[in-house]
């Protein structure tokens, strides 16, 4: 089994509902979900919005490759009624409002460097949205 390390947030809609049930379809689709941090409420990060952010980092083990990973999450993502993503500055995307967004932080100690896939995430210690309950739910192995 892998550990994958998954960030999770959510601006439109009922947002803590959409972390809870993005949790859900990535237990049944990905993987078992064997931690979960704190839900930590955000302003949105890379875009101006009126729309604040819930987001949380989950651990999940899984026996998918990365790239599978990445199309069940984008799977899931499209289910939950996120649009399309596409481009901006800082990271090749548009950041706008979305009822879901789930980012592959890491897979075990993989690095992947590919135009669509890349881990760890690349702006990761960028973002204290995840580098918070990131930091909540990995120290608990050590």
């Amino acid at each position: 089994m892998h550990q994958a390390y998954l960030g999770l947030g959510s601006n439109l809609g009922d947002k803590e509902q959409n972390l809870r049930r993005a949790i859900q379809l990535i237990g049944e689709r990905v993987g078992q979900v064997v931690r979960c941090s704190s839900f930590l409420e955000t302003e949105p990060w890379g875009y101006e919005s009126d729309n604040r952010f819930l987001n949380a980092v989950i651990l999940c083990e899984t026996s998918k490759t990365p790239r599978e990973v990445l199309r069940l999450t984008q799977q899931i993502e499209r289910d939950m009624g996120r649009k399309k993503k596409v481009n901006c500055k800082l990271s090749n995307r548009t950041y706008k409002d979305r009822p879901i967004d789930i980012d592959i932080l890491l897979y075990d100690d993989l690095t992947v460097d590919e135009p669509d896939l890349k881990i760890p995430h690349p702006l990761m210690h960028q973002r204290e949205f995840v580098m918070q309950p990131l930091q909540e739910i990995k120290k608990v192995e050590y």
